[in-house]
Formats: C-alpha cells, sequence, structure tokens
C-alpha cells in the first residue's frame, strides 16, 4: 500500500483568475502565485493548509456544472469538503460575504452537519462539521 500522508491540493479549472481570487479570499484563502506553467495554473493557500490550484483554461464562461447541473451523471470529482470545526461560525462567514447557500445545513443521523455553496464557476464547495465524539466537545 502506498503510504499516503494527505491531500496535496485540490485542482478546479475556472475562466476568470481575479474573479476566483476574489471569491476564495472571501474564505480566508491567499494567493500564492500565478499564472505559472503551460496550462497556466494559479495558486491560493488557506492559512490551515488547504491548497487550491486553478487552472486557467475553461473554454467559456460557462455557468452549468457538467458533473452536477445535467441529467446524465458523468464521473468525476463532484466538490471539495472542507472540515469546519463551528458550522454556524463558516455559515455566518459566508452569508456575511453574500454568497448563497444551495443546499442545507443538513444534519446527518451521526451528527455532522454540512452545507454546501458554489464558487464563481459553478463549482461545488462543501463545509462539513464532523459529529462530537463521545466524551469531547465537539472544537476539541
Amino acid at each position: 500500500m502506498l503510504e499516503i500522508i494527505g491531500i496535496n491540493h485540490v485542482g478546479i479549472r475556472v475562466f476568470d483568475l481575479d474573479v476566483s481570487r476574489k471569491f476564495y479570499q472571501q474564505l480566508g484563502f491567499e494567493f500564492i502565485i500565478g499564472p505559472v506553467g503551460p496550462e497556466p495554473v494559479a495558486i491560493m493557500e488557506h492559512p490551515c493548509g488547504v491548497n487550491i490550484n486553478f487552472i486557467l483554461n475553461a473554454d467559456g464562461d460557462n455557468m452549468s456544472n457538467v458533473l452536477m447541473d445535467v441529467p446524465e451523471k458523468y464521473p468525476g470529482y463532484t466538490h471539495v469538503a472542507l472540515t469546519v470545526t463551528d458550522i454556524n461560525k463558516a455559515l455566518e462567514s459566508v452569508q456575511k460575504s453574500a454568497i448563497q447557500i444551495t443546499e442545507g445545513p443538513i444534519t446527518l443521523p451521526d451528527g455532522g452537519i454540512m452545507f454546501f455553496i458554489r464558487d464563481p464557476d459553478n463549482n461545488v464547495i462543501e463545509f462539513h462539521q464532523n459529529p462530537e465524539k463521545p466524551g469531547k466537545k465537539r472544537n476539541e
């Protein structure tokens, strides 16, 4: 088995770097570099270590997401789920930034809570608070 210790980054194809950069800055991401390379790519990172690579070659300003918004169900990554310690604070922060909640909050049978938003290119982002473990407070 490969020794995998984490996810290095998430690649997201976008149409306009400036628009995407402003959106992700509202979520706390900081611009690192870009565009660089043959694709080209720009990189942003959240202080928690989550890294996003924007692939800057989307064909057009298309507002549909082929993996989520068409009746046919194509294989592929449908969303990224970001773990938060306080779902209510995350919800409040997103609402303060005037970002539309597209689904949720949803409470799972195990106590986990999640809600979803879309970025300017209609990529889906989930905010997920893990369930409280017995004997521990949720933020521990």
